[in-house]
């Protein structure tokens, strides 16, 4: 979008510039400088698993503070509106509660392994752990695949670039820095570099939330979204906000997110001990709660200042409908352009593209080790050598780079940020909760029931906008069965509307309105997959039990 057309000035101005690319610089070489610390795959995947405590929550935090969190917390904030805090609750009490009870992660650090997928193999064999790996990388890299959208969307927004070529120019050049450090430096690179960037971010976001409160006034922001949104901008479980199903969602997501995504177990495994494991988990929670909240009232901050401007309101908040998801997207951005003074907003800038860098690293390190440990050394009887290993992580660290560029530029999302995320997340989570909850702590499991959940998971992908239009001879019958239909006056209906072709008395649909299929929210298809890949699991273990437990019970 051309910002000069719209009018959208910004503070953003050639001393901030100077700011962000002297301290990208810095980082990089400071990354590649690490290399030297690198002698083996085990440094390179999990830092010789010597993480302390304060250092591992720092990194995990650091990680899950990258710029994609706060742009897609921001745009739940600016739709939600105080109601989004649920989401940040969720995630620290179902933190808190692993860290106190070490649950999944204590005994996968015990295991000493260095992914979930090679918990598999020791559990349901090798060919499950393929299978999950698989499943696992493609969930992985599909689910970063809009970072650097919402990165370019970002970059959009504070400095007022108008053409789209510098913005994919600057995209390509962070991420041919981040592949850089990331390829050289592996996790020690990640680990110190998250650590840098976890002090500068934190900085940046509290004094970012001072000026936004002392620009709009707490009053005056409570008051305007009690004024638009009503009790649905406060609470979460109101039929025109979230709902329940969605809060039920959000306290799921919260264990995947700490203690089933890959990218957050890793750092469990790269933990000193187990005790060190439950210190991180119980004291990341707080981590985990703020790095939410802030973004969320960033983006509640964005709306209210929109709100207030007619200029702005009648591009992001347009009368009769709503705004498309990359504009929501781009409000935060955009707010804190006009709010932040030169000079500190290329502070705030550099810690912001520096987390979507650290996210970045530490996601390209996950899959590209997943593909490594998990797809490609089970095949070999003989296994491979450390420095085979190194190479492939490598190449499949450039490969997943240059997937992730052409994605990040062409999906259309069609939907909120973070609902994309949660969904494609959840082709890999919702079946690999069930196999690490049953297979750590449910005898009976068995790989029946392993391979059942996980294949399970694909289902989840319905949960995405597109793909939804895409199936839609397949699932408007289903919408219709189950009431995901919506009656709107005839003159709203636009370009692209599907109305429900059955016929109906007109008295029926009304004179002057239509029926029309409404989606399948998110939360919905994600309980129903995950209560899914849980009956499956359950019910190939008890109706196709493993051989070798058989004979332990009859013994």
């Amino acid at each position: 979008m051309d910002l000069s057309a719209i009018g959208i000035s910004t503070n953003f101005g050639p001393i901030d510039w100077c700011i962000v690319i002297g301290y990208l610089i810095a980082v990089v070489a400071f990354g590649v400088y690490i290399r030297r610390y690198i002698t083996n795959v085990t440094d390179f995947i999990v830092a010789g698993r010597g993480l302390k405590t304060f250092l591992a929550i720092a990194t995990m935090i650091g990680t899950e503070l990258g710029l994609v969190t706060v742009m897609y917390s921001a745009q739940k904030g600016f739709t939600g509106g105080f109601a989004a805090f649920h989401i940040a609750l969720a995630a620290a009490i179902v933190t808190l509660v692993v860290g106190l009870t070490g649950f999944i992660v204590v005994p996968l650090r015990r295991m000493k392994i260095m992914t979930i997928p090679e918990f598999y193999e020791r559990r349901f064999g090798r060919g499950v752990r393929i299978l999950g790996g698989i499943i696992l990388a493609f969930s992985g890299i599909l689910n970063m695949g809009m970072f650097l959208k919402a990165g370019s969307i970002f970059v959009m927004g504070i400095t007022g670039l108008t053409q789209d070529v510098h913005l994919k120019i600057i995209m390509s050049v962070l991420l041919a820095m981040v592949l850089l450090y990331t390829t050289l430096g592996g996790m020690v690179s990640v680990v110190v570099l998250d650590y840098i960037q976890f002090v500068v971010l934190s900085f940046s976001l509290l004094a970012t939330s001072l000026i936004s409160i002392k620009c709009l006034g707490w009053g005056n922001i409570v008051d305007t979204v009690s004024q638009v949104k009503g009790e649905a901008g406060f609470n979460p479980f109101h039929g025109e906000g979230f709902g329940v199903s969605y809060v039920v969602w959000m306290f799921f997501l919260g264990l995947v997110s700490c203690a089933v995504w890959q990218t957050a177990v890793i750092r469990a495994c790269s933990a000193e001990n187990t005790r060190t494991v439950k210190k991180i988990y119980t004291w990341a929670s707080i981590g985990f709660l703020i790095r939410f909240l802030l973004p969320y009232f960033f983006g509640i901050c964005a709306f209210v200042y929109i709100s207030q401007h007619d200029s702005l309101r009648s591009i992001f908040l347009p009368e009769g409908g709503s705004a498309d998801s990359q504009l929501t997207l781009m409000a935060m951005p955009v707010f804190l352009s006009q709010i932040l003074p030169a000079g500190f907003i290329g502070i705030v800038s550099a810690g912001m593209l520096a987390a979507f860098m650290s996210t970045h690293d530490s996601y390209l390190l996950c899959w590209s080790s997943v593909l490594t440990q998990d797809v490609v050394a089970p095949w070999f009887k003989g296994g491979l050598s450390s420095k085979a290993r190194l190479l492939l992580t490598r190449i499949f660290i450039l490969i997943i780079g240059v997937f992730i560029l052409v994605w990040g530029l062409w999906y259309d999302l069609g939907q909120d940020l973070w609902d994309y995320m949660a969904i494609s997340g959840a082709i890999y989570f919702t079946g690999a909760t069930a196999l690490l909850v049953f297979g750590l702590y449910w005898k009976r499991a068995s790989k029946v029931g392993a391979y059942s959940a996980l294949s399970c998971g694909f289902l989840a992908i319905v949960g995405l906008t597109p793909v939804q239009n895409w199936l839609a001879f397949l699932l408007n019958p289903v919408k219709l069965l189950f009431g995901f239909t919506k009656e709107i006056p005839i003159e709203e209906v636009t370009e692209g509307t599907v109305i429900i072709t059955r016929e109906l008395p007109v008295e029926e649909i009304g004179k002057n309105t239509v029926l029309v299929y409404d989606m399948i929210g998110s939360e919905i298809v994600g309980l129903t997959v995950i209560a899914l890949a849980i009956v499956l699991m359950v019910a190939g273990s008890i109706l196709f039990p493993d051989r070798d437990k058989l004979s332990e019970d009859k013994e």
